[in-house]
């Protein structure tokens, strides 16, 4: 099983940032050891002192692809959630001041969250879907499916183009706006729609 993140695929979330504008999707990835375990806290690293909420939509494929094309991706998964990537905002400064890869900021363990899984025909449609993230029972991101640069359907079929999709692997489809550092004793919770996915606390 692998994660499959997308960067920058919110223009609000690159402003706030202020990266670039991409031309294509920015792909990343993370192992399956940055799966944050059920019931267990997301323990804030020692190599960082600024680590980041990203709460994203996330899809599970559901059969194994190849150079799929966007007008049959549909197919290729059924459920979906939400997770957040967390992101250690001061080492990934610091390489990509240097132009090294992000892994160390994006792929440590326990950094990828992912919620319970809802299948996507109890949602009307992909392109707009509400989600947002809770913290300390205040709402600090917000976004919607029809605000990505790149729709579901069409990241699966660019990330296709270069990874063999896998029963059981899963997609990062993007952050918006509203990133900041977690502290200790936050309590981070997840929605899609008006659904609770996922509840974690930050030690």
């Amino acid at each position: 099983m692998k994660i499959v993140c997308v960067g920058r695929n919110y223009a609000n979330h690159i402003e706030e940032l202020k990266n670039e504008r991409p031309s294509e999707p920015v792909v990343f990835m993370k192992p399956d050891s940055a799966v944050l375990l059920k019931q267990h806290p997301f323990v804030i690293p020692e190599f960082s002192e600024d680590v980041h909420h990203e709460v994203e939509i996330i899809v599970k494929i559901n059969k194994v692809g190849k150079y799929i094309e966007p007008k049959f991706a549909h197919k290729y998964y059924d459920e979906i959630s939400v997770g957040i990537d967390f992101t250690a905002r001061d080492l990934q400064s610091k390489l990509k001041e240097k132009g090294l890869p992000w892994e160390k900021a994006k792929a440590f363990d326990g950094s990828a969250v992912i919620g319970d899984f809802l299948p996507k025909t109890d949602f009307v449609s992909m392109e707009n879907l509400n989600f947002e993230l809770r913290s300390n029972s205040e709402t600090v991101q917000k976004g919607n499916s029809s605000m990505m640069l790149w729709k579901i359907d069409e990241l699966i079929s660019h990330v296709s183009q270069f990874f063999t999709l896998k029963i059981g692997d899963i997609i990062f489809t993007g952050t918006p706006a509203g990133v900041a550092a977690v502290k200790p004793n936050d309590v981070l919770e997840g929605f899609l729609e008006d659904k609770k996915l996922f509840r974690i606390q930050v030690k």
